[in-house]
């Protein structure tokens, strides 16, 4: 009779939590961390990380107040390896249910045997059609294991705090469906408010003022992007990008006294100022470069007024206009050509040194008039839009000389393209 070895718990998971593995671990709990993952065929999936619970593979969930998996989870939580876990707001947990640990376990016990018997069978002197028997036990066996890990793995683990001042708690959520573990997790997760994939700014100005984040009048970026990963009293994003989303919709908000926030380069300590104030206006804010500030609105509109005042009793000696004037800008193109015109600060008097209107043109390729549309509008309409008060005016002008003539389809859709865009009349094609 041949013996199979007895599985262990240091087996690895590997595929069979996706469907589909032919060797599976009898691990009874699975890690799940998100942070700084990317969406996959259109949906955020949890990356799984195997854990082994201080050698004994046997927590499953219960529902009682010994229940060996939340006791697992809360310690996982707290440390990594030796050391405290400094990240807590990035995991959730899946556990067995622990009415089906032992179908599951009968079942891959099962599996490993056949596998085992399937990969001797020289060894074993088996003839063709017991190896063929063989293989089929086994397949059967792996289509049993698969259909009962989803039954099993059905408890979402997830750490949960209301306030700062609150414990940490593990709150279950029984999962259903037939994706795959991690698929559904993710789901729950995010039908549940548990896992964000999108912030407003104005979310992001509330829990600044909650908790409160700010440190002093101001707080870093980087600081809030390690915050949020920190601490379960935060939404739990699914990645630094969503943080950083929010960032650029506050900044940007045409209330951004209410409702949203000012940003600066940094804080100049010796002359009490921040340098790069902005508010109300787009800023090109990304992950490669954290080390910007997040101002407190009051605060930003102090400094605001007094550089716009400082500027006026300026104006008379010939000193630069301070950044928060108002202006008017217009901008047109004409085959090709962009153009744009602007005009001059508000509360402060004409002087004819100050800059009164902006003209400018550039040529864009018309095969890759996307992109430098998309480039005009950042580096040049952002700032003169973000300027309070601003007037601005885009026109694009379109002429194509065609001397082998438009060919019908060409306008028939140009056309009715034109139409749906609200282009102007008189917009169309002409004959020679």
């Amino acid at each position: 009779m041949l013996r199979v070895p007895k599985p262990t718990a240091q087996q690895l998971l590997d595929g069979c939590l996706q469907g589909g593995a032919r060797r599976y671990s009898l691990l009874h709990g699975v890690v799940l961390q998100w942070w700084f993952s990317r969406p996959a065929n259109g949906d955020y999936v949890v990356s799984l990380l195997q854990h082994q619970w201080d050698g004994t593979p046997d927590h499953p969930y219960a529902k009682d107040a010994s229940s060996r998996a939340e006791g697992a989870a809360l310690e996982i939580l707290g440390h990594r390896g030796g050391s405290p876990r400094i990240y807590q707001n990035t995991l959730a947990f899946l556990a067995i249910d622990q009415t089906r640990l032992q179908d599951l376990d009968e079942a891959v016990r099962r599996h490993l045997a056949w596998d085992s018997i399937v990969e001797q069978g020289k060894e074993l002197n088996l003839d063709p059609n017991q190896q063929r028997q063989a293989e089929t036990q086994r397949n059967s066996a792996n289509a049993t294991v698969s259909a009962r890990l989803p039954e099993a793995y059905q408890w979402l683990l997830v750490p949960v705090q209301d306030n700062p001042t609150d414990a940490v708690r593990i709150d279950a959520f029984r999962l259903s469906g037939l994706e795959a573990l991690a698929v559904r997790a993710s789901k729950k997760l995010k039908a549940d408010e548990l896992l964000v994939t999108g912030l407003a700014g104005t979310r992001l100005r509330m829990e600044l003022d909650r908790v409160p984040l700010w440190r002093g009048d101001h707080v870093s970026i980087g600081q809030l992007v390690d915050d949020f990963a920190r601490y379960h009293y935060l939404p739990r994003l699914v990645g630094p990008d969503v943080l950083i989303a929010a960032v650029r919709d506050g900044l940007g908000l045409l209330l951004w006294e209410q409702d949203g926030f000012a940003y600066a380069d940094s804080f100049d300590e010796d002359a009490g100022r921040y340098r790069g104030l902005r508010a109300g206006q787009l800023v090109n804010v990304s992950e490669d470069d954290l080390s910007g500030l997040l101002v407190k609105p009051e605060v930003a509109m102090r400094q605001m007024e007094r550089e716009r005042a400082e500027a006026g009793t300026s104006i008379g000696e010939g000193s630069p206009v301070a950044a928060y004037g108002t202006a008017r800008v217009d901008a047109q193109s004409s085959s090709g050509d962009a153009t744009v015109i602007g005009a001059a600060p508000a509360g402060v008097g004409a002087v004819s040194k100050v800059p009164a209107r902006y003209h400018g043109s550039v040529r864009i390729d018309p095969t890759r008039a996307g992109r430098d549309a998309g480039k005009i509008a950042d580096e040049v309409l952002a700032h003169l839009v973000g300027v309070v008060g601003a007037s601005v005016k885009v026109t694009l002008e379109i002429e194509a000389d065609i001397p082998a003539g438009a060919p019908d389809h060409v306008v028939r859709t140009v056309t009715e393209n034109s139409r749906t865009l609200k282009f102007e009349t008189g917009s169309g094609f002409e004959q020679e």
